[in-house]
């Protein structure tokens, strides 16, 4: 959880929603000025909250969640969050509450401001993906040479399907 709150705001609502269970997995952006990037990857996987942090703080955690090889999404519907909306691997900017800058930096836009459209969407993407795969090589085995026309429809799905600049959610 990112947050501008005090930490005890954030920490105590982090608590309220099972994010956070201790003191120790919150950080906050004071701490994190006086960090470099390399020791935040060291001990980013210890923390759940970060709180009162600038814009700057936003993409050295992205970046640090990246280190470890996670793919990052990040949400976000101000000026101040577009350079970690464009950071992150993929970048959610609220449609309807949203500026025009986070929603150009953002690879999602949510019309409905809605964050259940995110689950939604990544359920259906999915779900597409995993019967497209099933389809092109349920017929052949997999060392079958008969499999390799199913990459390029494989490719061109997810590449379709996690394009840049797509906007989900109702109108």
């Amino acid at each position: 959880m990112i947050t501008g709150d005090h930490k005890d705001t954030a920490l105590a609502i982090a608590k309220e929603l099972g994010i956070a269970d201790s003191d120790d997995q919150c950080i906050t952006g004071a701490d994190l000025s006086k960090m470099t990037q390399e020791e935040l990857n060291a001990k980013v996987n210890s923390l759940r909250v970060f709180a009162r942090v600038s814009p700057e703080h936003k993409v050295m955690i992205v970046k640090a969640f990246q280190s470890h090889g996670y793919i990052v999404s990040m949400t976000g519907d101000g000026v101040n969050d577009a350079p970690s909306l464009k950071t992150a691997d993929i970048g959610v900017a609220m449609g309807i509450t949203g500026t025009d800058v986070s929603k150009s930096a953002a690879d999602m836009v949510l019309t409905d401001d809605n964050f259940a459209t995110i689950r939604a969407a990544v359920e259906e993407g999915r779900s597409i993906y995993n019967n497209i795969k099933n389809r092109c090589c349920s017929c052949c085995p997999p060392t079958s040479v008969r499999c390799l026309p199913c990459s390029p429809p494989l490719s061109l799905a997810w590449q379709l399907l996690f394009r840049p600049s797509t906007s989900c959610g109702s109108t």
